[in-house]
């Protein structure tokens, strides 16, 4: 009995000693389900990222056309492994070029607007007033136009281009973010070592970046995934409207678009960009998921 007391005090003293990232990374580890989409998340990434070492040794091109295979070819066929599309260009080599695409769209995108939103909450949260004021009038407008209405009105004002579609997606995405980190900066700034901090002359850039920015980490993490498979998403409706990144530059939105006429002929070409879509996003979801229970606090050992 007085050895099992012993074991757990050194078990309890160990895990009282380490921090939460640790203990955050330690759960992680042991959630199989997270981390199998982390794995096939990587997976695809990397596949995306080496489209053309991998499609030159395959000896085949994602914008070359064959007037020979004009018309589509099935799965498996010799030398396009997962056939062609109407116009005889390599799907396989397409799927991974419009990967590298729609995989920097959703990562920049939801990088640039949690940075720009985790800043603005900071900002707004712990100085309050007239700025709080404004950025919440922003917000709160910005929040009564449908997200996609004002997505077509701005992407339609600039030529479609993967730069304009992420600067537009980010103008859209930023106010959940801020609005999240602005009320868990008014929580943290009246707590006492904030009070300390000024109080031993520490300056308001200080105590955001040093003190408030490290315990907004873990929700901004959490944050950041789910965010990045909301903009895949956004891309792909806007693609699929025929609002996003135009043709010949493939998206896995822009072929789940062009793929439609041929879904009862050829419905690979529409069914291999509409799983990896829902793949990324799923993966995204449940690593989101996750994160949020490994940075929990209160969760179990």
């Amino acid at each position: 009995m007085a050895m099992h007391k012993a074991k757990d005090k050194v078990a309890a003293e160990a895990l009282r000693s380490k921090s939460l990232t640790e203990l955050a990374l330690s759960r992680l580890r042991r959630d199989r389900l997270t981390m199998i989409s982390i794995g096939v998340l990587l997976f695809l990434t990397i596949a995306a990222i080496t489209a053309p070492l991998t499609t030159r040794l395959l000896g085949v091109d994602p914008n070359t056309t064959d007037a020979s295979e004009s018309k589509y070819l099935p799965l498996f066929s010799e030398g396009h492994l997962l056939g062609t599309d109407n116009l005889g260009r390599d799907h396989l080599a397409r799927l991974l070029y419009a990967g590298q695409v729609s995989l920097f769209i959703g990562f920049m995108s939801a990088f640039l607007a949690l940075a720009f939103g985790v800043t603005l909450g900071i900002i707004t949260g712990y100085y309050g007033g007239l700025i709080d004021d404004l950025v919440n009038w922003i917000i709160t407008t910005l929040n009564s136009i449908p997200v996609l209405v004002l997505l077509v009105v701005i992407t339609s004002l600039f030529r479609p281009s993967a730069e304009a579609l992420i600067l537009s997606i980010v103008l859209i995405t930023w106010t959940p973010t801020t609005r999240l980190v602005r009320g868990e900066t008014l929580a943290i700034r009246a707590r006492e070592y904030i009070v300390g901090a000024k109080a031993i002359g520490a300056s308001d850039m200080r105590v955001m970046q040093v003190h408030i920015l490290p315990n907004v980490f873990s929700l901004t993490i959490v944050t950041l995934a789910r965010n990045i498979g909301i903009v895949m998403l956004i891309e792909a409706a806007l693609s699929f409207l025929g609002l996003g990144v135009q043709p010949p530059t493939a998206t896995w939105g822009n072929m789940l678009s062009k793929s439609r006429e041929f879904i009862t002929n050829a419905p690979h070409l529409m069914i291999l960009p509409g799983l990896l879509i829902a793949i990324v996003v799923l993966c995204l979801y449940i690593i989101g998921d996750g994160l949020r229970d490994a940075f929990d606090p209160t969760a179990q050992y």
